[in-house]
């Protein structure tokens, strides 16, 4: 199986890789010897304390790395006879490109279609930050919502747009300022049934 997937085993949403093996110590060291490759003085004043804050960077925005999804979500899924659709627009997030280790950040904009069951509103966030703050692709990302939140949720269908904007492409390479990559998934009636992709769609452009 590819590494990112999620998996779903005994009913639980967890990741398909674990946090990687790594102390502070450690990521520290590969910080300093990264700088020192550069050619650079990791002992003069302006980089004295650059490994261990470069360090602590990586494990936040990383942090998504084996997380136990219903944990974190806990009793805040609701019986409610709602069969409305749901929408969390412009949910922001930031991430790292896992090719150049450089970040991407946008919005996301989930909806799903309840069975039955709503989910606190403040932990639709919390699944994007799960699967953002990890070396990501933004196809990969966005399904994986999709499907974690289809999972938790028992919902008819799950609708995720992602709008971001990726340094990789801005800072090197063709070096364009600005421009955005814009990755959907459709699960359940959101990909079976056009007028409920096309209400999802029409909302989130307004």
């Amino acid at each position: 199986m590819e590494r990112g997937l999620t998996s779903w085993q005994n009913g639980a949403v967890s990741a398909h890789h674990s946090q990687p093996h790594s102390s502070a110590e450690a990521l520290q060291q590969l910080v300093r010897a990264l700088i020192e490759q550069l050619g650079e003085d990791v002992g003069r004043e302006g980089l004295r304390g650059t490994p261990e804050r470069a360090a602590d960077s990586l494990t936040y925005l990383t942090g998504g790395y084996g997380a136990d999804l219903e944990d974190l979500l806990g009793d805040a899924l609701f019986e409610q006879q709602y069969d409305e659709m749901v929408l969390v627009k412009n949910v922001q997030f930031y991430s790292l490109c896992e090719h150049h280790l450089l970040p991407f950040f946008g919005a996301a904009h989930v909806a799903y279609l309840p069975r039955g069951k709503v989910l606190g509103l403040s932990k639709v966030p919390r699944v994007v930050d799960v699967f953002a703050r990890r070396l990501q692709l933004q196809e990969r990302m966005t399904r994986e919502i999709a499907e974690a939140l289809l999972q938790l949720t028992e919902a008819k269908g799950v609708g995720v747009v992602i709008e971001a904007r990726h340094l990789c492409m801005e800072m090197r390479g063709v070096e364009k300022v600005g421009g955005q990559t814009v990755t959907s998934c459709m699960l359940g009636v959101f990909r079976s049934d056009a007028r409920t992709r096309g209400e999802f769609l029409n909302l989130i452009s307004r």
